[in-house]
């Protein structure tokens, strides 16, 4: 009896695995799409509907020099959120409709270009706000007129400062990581950063939707 019973066993999960798997790729169970601002134009962010694609060249490595490209912790900083997808597209769903946010890719170099940026965020690169290689009058403008941020004097005041979301390549990328430590440095509240760690990589892992960058990041 359990021997004859085995054959249609095998056929039940057979269908039942190929009723669930009937090749739709959803981000969430009920959530196909979501529809993004990017430079002021509506863009659908979903996951690739081919279940053969893999992951890009660029990102499919294992193993990178450290230094530069080491493995970053969990948690940069008390009080700096960590967050995965489904809390980056709920802040992405918000930009161009709630100016208290702001989603940065902190990438420099053809990076962009090779890869694309998630839609919805800005491309501000690392260098930008490392006083290593901006002079303090540059980060001064970024912290007022992107961040929303205001200064008196030699103090600033961060209490209508934006809410900023960073990314970059990956668990291996220290450029996000860089910039929220500055702005950290200089006062911004640490719960007003919040930090996707999975970066592009977990992005692209995921078939989630990229966009190319603005025409003025292109170039050497």
């Amino acid at each position: 009896m359990f021997k004859r019973s085995l054959p249609l066993l095998a056929l039940t999960l057979f269908m039942s695995s190929a009723a669930l798997a009937d090749g739709t790729v959803n981000i969430t169970h009920g959530l196909p799409s979501v529809e993004v601002l990017h430079l002021g134009k509506p863009v659908r962010v979903e996951r690739n509907p081919d279940t053969e694609s893999m992951l890009d060249p660029d990102f499919s490595l294992t193993s990178r020099p450290c230094p530069p490209y080491c493995v970053q912790p969990m948690q940069l900083a008390p009080g700096v959120e960590t967050i995965g997808e489904l809390e980056l597209i709920d802040y992405l769903q918000r930009v161009g409709r709630d100016p208290g946010v702001l989603v940065i890719d902190s990438r420099d170099g053809d990076w962009p270009v090779r890869s694309g940026v998630i839609p919805g965020s800005v491309l501000i690169p690392w260098q930008a706000l490392h006083p290593a290689h901006a002079d303090a009058e540059r980060i001064a403008e970024l912290l007022v007129l992107r961040f929303g941020a205001a200064r008196t004097g030699l103090l600033w005041n961060f209490e209508n400062a934006r809410t900023l979301v960073f990314y970059c390549n990956g668990p291996w990328c220290g450029q996000s990581p860089t910039n929220i430590k500055q702005l950290l440095a200089l006062g911004y509240p640490a719960h007003k950063l919040k930090w996707y760690r999975g970066g592009m990589q977990a992005w692209k892992m995921l078939g989630l939707t990229t966009v190319p960058p603005p025409p003025a990041t292109k170039g050497p």
